[in-house]
């Protein structure tokens, strides 16, 4: 079975037990704008209630995985009723990764940054290409992690680590990455090699015991997810009325380094 579907921000292409996803806006790194995240939110609740998908990856068109969100869409329309509609977009794409009951592979190249990263980060395995940056860049911009950011860094790294990476804000290598243990493979070879090759090993395992066991840790997790992403939510909300918010988002447009008061 192969299906095709194509949105402006979105890709979906099925094969026999297989989905691949590919967000599709090359021209900005797959920044996530509402409508790319609406058009997740939707795709991946489809493919979760398919039977017969088991695997889906999850990729970025053109030269990146996806360099966050949107800064620029997130200042042309500073509409404060618009903001949870986002958080929820966010968190219902999440949320959807990390408890479909599928196995789910990230392939990254290029930036997975911020939000990016999080989403990344949902995911059951992390495959990235040698020259690709992974950073939780939030702090950048006055912000805090979004897309369960503070609750998967933790799982991974514990908290003390955790609250560093996110307060340096800094980029990895994905050496440096793995290393760490945020990611799960770095690949020298092509990316599309490597991602067709770990398909393979797990199209010849008991897919259906993996997946068994992916949904006992969501269930047993879930909650704590749920919780965070709540907290993400409000703190977010908070930090979007700060003034070095503003000052990071200007400072981003204007390409200067951000000069930052703690107000």
């Amino acid at each position: 079975m192969t299906i095709e579907f194509v949105t402006d921000t979105v890709q979906l292409h099925v094969n026999g037990r297989v989905a691949t996803v590919e967000m599709n806006r090359p021209d900005s790194l797959n920044s996530l704008n509402v409508e790319m995240l609406k058009g997740l939110a939707a795709i991946l609740t489809e493919i979760s209630q398919s039977d017969e998908v088991e695997i889906v990856v999850l990729k970025g068109k053109g030269r990146a995985f996806s360099s966050g969100g949107d800064i620029k869409t997130m200042l042309l329309e500073a509409n404060e009723s618009d903001f949870p509609i986002v958080m929820d977009y966010i968190n219902e794409v999440v949320v959807s990764l990390y408890t479909m009951p599928k196995l789910t592979i990230s392939a990254v190249q290029g930036a997975a940054a911020g939000l990016g990263l999080s989403i990344a980060l949902a995911t059951d395995y992390i495959i990235a290409d040698k020259t690709s940056k992974l950073a939780m860049n939030f702090i950048g911009i006055g912000l805090i992690p979004d897309g369960g950011g503070h609750y998967f860094l933790e799982k991974r790294l514990g908290e003390n680590k955790a609250k560093h990476l996110i307060w340096e804000g800094k980029p990895l290598s994905a050496e440096e990455a793995y290393q760490l243990g945020l990611i799960h493979e770095v690949v020298e070879s092509p990316l599309e090699e490597a991602v067709e090759s770990k398909l393979q090993r797990l199209l010849s395992s008991p897919v259906l015991a993996m997946i068994e066991t992916k949904k006992v840790y969501a269930e047993k997790n879930l909650p704590q997810l749920l919780s965070v992403l709540e907290l993400e939510k409000e703190g977010q909300r908070k930090m979007r009325q700060t003034t070095d918010h503003q000052e990071g988002i200007q400072a981003f447009l204007e390409k200067r380094r951000p000069v930052f008061t703690g107000k």
